[in-house]
Order: C-alpha cells, then sequence, then structure tokens
C-alpha cells in the first residue's frame, strides 16, 4: 500500500523538528567563552633602563599588536623592583594607549635572561561558539524547546562590545566602579541651576507692565 501524500510529506517534518540544538529551558545555551593569550617579547636592559634602541623596538611590537585598551601590559624580570627606571620607560611607551602596567607578570615557558626585561601582553578575546544556529526547526516544536538560535544575538554583541573580556568570567570590583560623587555631580548641578524659563518670564512683565 502506498503512503497517502499528506503523510509522506508530514514524516520529514516531524523528523526534522526533533534534531538540531536543543535548549530545554529560557537561559540560552550560547554563552560568551573568554579565550587568553599572552604575547612576550625580551628587551635588553640596564642600570640606566632600557638598553639603547630597545624602547624603539618595543614601540614597534606594541603597534604591530595593535595594542588597545582592554589588554594588559606587565614586566618580567629576573629580580622584582630592580630596574624602576626601565619600568618607567614601558609605562610611558603604553600611556598613549590609555594603558597602565600590571601589577604581576603572568608566568611564561622560558626564564627570563639577566640584563633583560620581558614585556608580557596578556590579550583577552570572548566570542559565542556555533553561532547563528538555525539547525533545529522552530515550528513545529513537540519538545519544549526555545528555538537553536535564541540568545545567539544578545551574547554575540556583548561578547563584541564588553571592552574587557576577562570580565565576563571574572568582573570588577564594585568599589572601583562606583563613585557616588560623580554620580550625584549631575543632579546637583539640575537642581541648583535656574530655571530655564524664568528669564523669559522677567522680560514678557516687564514688556506688560511698560504697555
Amino acid at each position: 500500500m502506498k503512503p497517502r501524500p499528506l503523510l509522506a510529506l508530514a514524516l520529514p517534518a516531524l523528523l526534522a523538528a526533533c534534531t538540531g540544538t536543543q535548549n530545554r529551558g529560557l537561559e540560552s545555551i550560547h554563552q560568551p567563552v573568554v579565550s587568553r593569550t599572552d604575547y612576550a617579547f625580551d628587551v635588553a636592559s640596564d642600570a640606566a633602563g632600557l638598553a639603547r634602541g630597545e624602547a624603539q623596538r618595543l614601540s614597534g611590537w606594541f603597534a604591530s599588536l595593535k595594542l588597545s585598551y582592554g589588554d594588559r601590559v606587565a614586566i618580567d624580570e629576573p629580580d622584582e623592583g630592580t630596574n624602576p627606571a626601565a619600568r618607567a620607560q614601558v609605562a610611558a611607551i603604553i600611556a598613549p594607549y590609555g594603558l597602565i602596567l600590571a601589577d604581576a607578570a603572568p608566568i611564561t615557558q622560558a626564564a627570563v635572561a639577566p640584563g633583560t626585561l620581558r614585556v608580557v601582553v596578556t590579550r583577552s578575546v570572548a566570542r559565542v561558539p556555533n553561532c547563528p544556529d538555525f539547525t533545529r526547526v522552530q515550528y513545529p516544536e513537540f519538545e519544549g524547546n526555545t528555538g537553536s538560535n535564541h540568545g545567539c544575538a544578545i551574547n554575540t554583541n556583548l561578547a563584541a562590545m564588553v571592552a574587557r573580556p576577562e570580565d565576563l568570567v571574572l568582573g570588577q570590583a564594585s568599589a572601583a566602579a562606583i563613585d557616588p560623587v560623580t554620580g550625584a555631580r549631575a543632579v546637583n548641578t539640575l537642581r541648583a541651576a535656574s530655571p530655564t524659563g524664568k528669564g523669559n518670564q522677567i522680560k514678557a512683565e516687564s514688556a506688560k507692565g511698560g504697555n
């Protein structure tokens, strides 16, 4: 007996609805994933700071990396704190990028040779893998799943806009991010300002009295 035409068309639709990414909750399974990469650059140093020509080499390296806000720059030296002049030079080089030196450097594979400093740039990148995701047919849905692409847009935008991707993992301390004086400054300025229509009202009353 040959299958009826309607039944033959319904079978592929039913099978398609049961495949693809499953998401049984309201929270998206597509979440930002943060990856970190450390870039190391060794420069020669002496008692006066960076050796001759090393500052130019370091500046060129930063430019090739396209150093930007969100990157973290640290110095790894054989004896910590023994060359403050070199640290000051590196800090001056990264200052135009809006960066300051980190307190501690990440662990690198090789030891730092005597007479050199290792400048380490840590860069974190956030992305949402497997997005966009249209692997599951949204309608009909017989298993109570949200769409397979649910959350891709908002989380991809979040990963692209956050200045420091590692904040998605570690967050920021609230004490450093909240300044009540700055927050109240705009409100106090508004309250202390004269009404915008007060001057026009006085002029109108003066003109009326003169007539």
